[in-house]
């Protein structure tokens, strides 16, 4: 039975995840006005603030030792600078339905490289999941041509973004036995956005000056963009797996792509195709079985109704 601190859990998880699949529409609308890298090394950095000033509140702030420095440095890599650099330029090549949509596959790729690489078992459901998922995506990358011709780069570069994310979640896996993950992203989002911000130096010359030209509004979702999506949003996530488990909160990220097809709608006036209706579905399907949340669901379910039998 589902106790109230679970229903509060959830709830919580429902929030996070309205903020990541409006933070799509978001972040579409920055890099629309700023020059994109420019402006996410400034969030991320936005970010990071945000996660230490709750990490301090909470206690959890340490010095890594030299091989959490380690890892803190590769994930930097592949979670803040290659995704956020890659999903950044990929918003302003495509729409931000599509990039929603492709997004909402990291269970997916998440559940490939763990087999890959921790030599985590790949059920017959799994599988399962990870065909229909690369169908979803299919869908959404083709719906404007019958080749490789038709694709999107933008389409590509977000695939990118959310590939080297999915790495760095394994190299979390292997350090989280004595990092707590939330000061993990504290500190990967500090040194991220100061690689970010020296790249866009290189490739945004006139990025610095771009930043002085948002409206009102545009600064408004920058904001929260940085602290509710990005900071509030993972630190929460993070405390949700430790809860009730990865497999029941990874359910949840099939919102996100629902929330960023609804945000691209009402905000951006983005027009929702059959095809990527069609991928939506998939997706969702193949999250589900995919990311082993289903084959969760079920062991818990089972579990409970043993524990019933025995009393």
């Amino acid at each position: 039975m589902v106790n109230k601190h679970q229903y509060q859990i959830y709830i919580s998880l429902f929030v996070v995840m309205v903020f990541w699949g409006f933070n799509v529409i978001a972040t579409k609308l920055l890099v629309t006005s700023f020059m994109p890298v420019t402006m996410t090394a400034f969030r991320i950095f936005t970010a990071a603030v945000g996660v230490f000033i709750i990490l301090f509140s909470l206690k959890l702030v340490r010095k890594p030792t030299k091989k959490e420095w380690q890892y803190i440095i590769i994930c930097s890599l592949f979670n803040v600078v290659g995704h956020h650099y890659f999903l950044s330029i990929g918003l302003k090549e495509t729409s931000a339905s599509n990039g929603g949509l492709i997004l909402g596959t990291g269970p997916i790729l998440t559940t490939i490289l763990a087999f890959l690489f921790l030599r985590n078992k790949i059920t017959i459901l799994r599988f399962c999941g990870i065909i229909l998922g690369f169908i979803g995506i299919s869908f959404i990358v083709f719906q404007n041509g019958e080749s490789l011709e038709g694709i999107s780069l933008g389409d590509v570069h977000v695939f990118l973004s959310i590939f080297v994310q999915a790495v760095s979640f394994i190299m979390i896996k292997k350090v989280s036995s004595t990092l707590d993950p939330r000061l993990m992203t504290g500190y990967m989002l500090f040194i991220g956005s100061l690689l970010l911000f020296i790249i866009s130096l290189i490739v945004e010359p006139a990025g610095l000056e771009s930043m002085t030209n948002g409206s009102l509004s545009i600064w408004i979702f920058f904001f929260a963009s940085a602290f509710l999506a990005t900071s509030v949003g993972h630190m929460i996530y993070n405390y949700a797996v430790g809860k009730v488990g990865p497999a029941e909160s990874a359910v949840f990220i099939n919102l996100n792509p629902f929330f960023a097809l609804v945000g691209a709608t009402i905000f951006l006036g983005e027009v929702i195709t059959l095809q990527q209706m069609i991928g939506f579905i998939f997706i969702i399907f193949g999250v589900v079985l995919g990311s082993g949340g289903f084959e969760g669901i079920l062991r818990n379910q089972k579990r409970k109704r043993n524990r019933v039998i025995d009393c």
